[in-house]
């Protein structure tokens, strides 16, 4: 691949990871909660993790080509975000130690990562239409299956730096507010609900 089509690639990228959405969402509740941060970001990148294997064995073009499965899997993620989010809302984060031992804790957080982005419909966008509008099929150096495992790896490198960074500012700065951090952490829950509306409303639309 050649550095330009890397170098526009990752312009466009940066930009889709640095919007505020569901992830950023999870990041800063992540930020709050006592030893959850590592957890949350490695669930995250897990999930996008699954989305480059599934690009690099070809099956992204096979799903993009199906309706029917994008549209499910559409639906799914905004379901989960409006699920999450209400369980936001029910439980705001507190900066004291969770009441869940700390190693079931770390699970969950864990799990919920990789749902949120596995689910996420930002990555549906990334994975199956920008994607392919960056690898090189005709007579490219590099095989089509190392190209999409390489915009992956990148992929994945940003959003593990951004959401790292977010996670933590979001635990510095609030650290000593508890009444900012309820308000922070309930403003994420609420931007989980609104984003799976909006997606479930434009879906049903369609």
């Amino acid at each position: 691949m050649n550095t330009t089509r890397l170098v526009a690639f990752l312009a466009v990228d940066l930009l889709l990871v640095l919007t505020p959405g569901a992830d950023w969402a999870f990041a800063i509740s992540a930020g709050l909660r006592e030893r959850a941060i590592l957890p949350a970001v490695g669930g995250l990148i897990a999930g996008y993790a699954g989305y480059t294997l599934l690009a690099v064995a070809g099956l992204v073009v096979i799903v993009a080509g199906s309706p029917t499965v994008l549209t499910a899997l559409t639906v799914a993620g905004a379901g989960y975000l409006v699920w999450l989010g209400w369980n936001v809302l029910r439980q705001p984060a507190a900066l004291a130690a969770s009441k869940e031992t700390a190693g079931s804790s770390r699970t969950q957080m864990l799990l919920k990562g990789a749902g949120i982005s596995g689910l996420n419909p930002k990555a549906l966008l990334l994975y199956f239409s920008l994607f392919p509008q960056f690898i090189d099929t005709t007579g490219a150096d590099w095989p089509v299956a190392a190209q999409t495992g390489l915009l992956g790896t990148l992929h994945m490198t940003a959003c593990a730096v951004v959401y790292f960074t977010v996670a933590v500012l979001a635990r510095t700065v609030l650290k000593t507010r508890p009444s900012a951090a309820r308000a922070v952490t309930r403003a994420s829950g609420i931007l989980m609900i609104l984003i799976g509306l909006f997606l479930l409303a434009e879906r049903l639309a369609a």
